[in-house]
């Protein structure tokens, strides 16, 4: 899996925005500086944030960003999803049909899109699992729930 500088740096936003609006809206040029991005970079990536409604800003002198939700409600999946497209949608098997104008596997079945089917709903749901709280709190523990799926064809746990 590949995450993208938008996402990989949204995510990272955010985290500074849960750790520092304790002491009000945290300004972009706080945020840019502690993630050694740059300011206009960091103010792309809050408006889409802003827009899709995980964060509010306030104009002004003391203006800056904080959290529209507590950060325990706040999932790594609400912000991935917000900054990129899903990793597996199923427009992904359009993008590779070879030389043909469609997939030759579309009528026959393709074992392959099984398989990203299975990773993009794993990931979701461990995505949908860890909070902003979660990050912040240090290392995540192993949670017996995101350790144990169901292999793609045989249903076992492991």
């Amino acid at each position: 899996m590949k995450l993208t500088a938008q996402e990989e740096y949204g995510l990272r936003c955010m985290l500074q925005v849960a750790r520092l609006q304790a002491n009000g809206p945290v300004p972009i040029s706080v945020i840019a500086q502690s993630e050694g991005i740059g300011v206009e970079y960091a103010a792309k990536l809050m408006r889409i944030l802003r827009q899709e409604g995980l964060v509010t800003a306030r104009r002004g002198a003391q203006g800056g960003y904080l959290l529209a939700n507590p950060p325990d409600e706040v999932t790594v999946l609400d912000v991935l999803g917000a900054l990129d497209k899903p990793l597996y949608t199923e427009a992904f098997c359009t993008g590779h049909a070879g030389q043909q104008a469609s997939c030759v596997h579309s009528s026959t079945g393709c074992s392959i899109r099984v398989l990203w089917q299975w990773i993009g709903a794993s990931l979701q749901r461990t995505l949908k699992r860890v909070t902003l709280a979660d990050l912040l709190g240090g290392p995540l523990p192993v949670h017996a729930s995101l350790a144990q799926h169901p292999t793609p064809q045989t249903g076992v746990t492991g």
